[in-house]
């Protein structure tokens, strides 16, 4: 099993959402304590329009953070019925396990290939083609706990990924996908 760092995966992809001025404000005042008049100098703001900057981040960070059904057993249950079905190919089945505003995103890194290098895909219908990829022959998936949550190993020949998902009311909202080589490397085996 592998466990990530202790800042979730979702997080760190809503962070890089942010713009640099929002993420530096919100990053260096919630999380490491510094003051808004010493981050304005580094932002180019004033205090004040740093304060502001750091709360539209802190909004925009709470309103993509769906709450999580809490039965573990309940969330692998509907990850390990996607996973079927992504296998099968069974696209109706597919629908049933997807919240239909689903959003799959994908963390290439800097360096990401074109299939990795892309914005949030967003739709059951949209995700679910997406799906496909796992029947890729030499695929090979293995069940993770990532932050307390349903996740998966994902082999291809040519690369590694590491996926979490959040399930809200039995069904997945989101997918988030790791597939940038530095950052998995960085990933304790647990």
């Amino acid at each position: 099993m592998l466990m990530a760092d202790s800042v979730g995966l979702a997080l760190l992809v809503v962070l890089e959402s942010l713009t640099p001025a929002e993420r530096l404000a919100f990053v260096l005042h919630d999380v490491f304590g510094v003051p808004f008049d010493e981050i304005a100098p580094i932002v180019e703001r004033t205090p004040a329009a740093t304060r502001q900057l750091a709360s539209r981040a802190r909004r925009r960070v709470r309103a993509q953070a769906p709450e999580p059904d809490a039965d573990l057993a309940v969330q692998w249950q509907v990850v390990d019925a996607f996973l079927a079905a992504a296998r099968e190919g069974d696209f109706e089945a597919l629908l049933r396990v997807l919240d239909p505003n689903v959003v799959l995103r994908v963390d290439g890194g800097p360096n990401a290939p074109r299939a990795f290098a892309r914005r949030p895909i967003v739709g059951a219908a949209a995700v679910a083609g997406e799906a496909k990829s796992f029947r890729d022959v030499g695929t090979t998936l293995e069940p993770v706990i990532v932050n307390g949550a349903p996740g998966l190993l994902a082999r291809f020949p040519a690369r590694s990924l590491l996926g979490a998902f959040t399930v809200v009311k039995g069904r997945i909202v989101e997918i988030d996908l790791i597939a940038d080589p530095d950052k998995l490397r960085r990933l304790p085996p647990v």
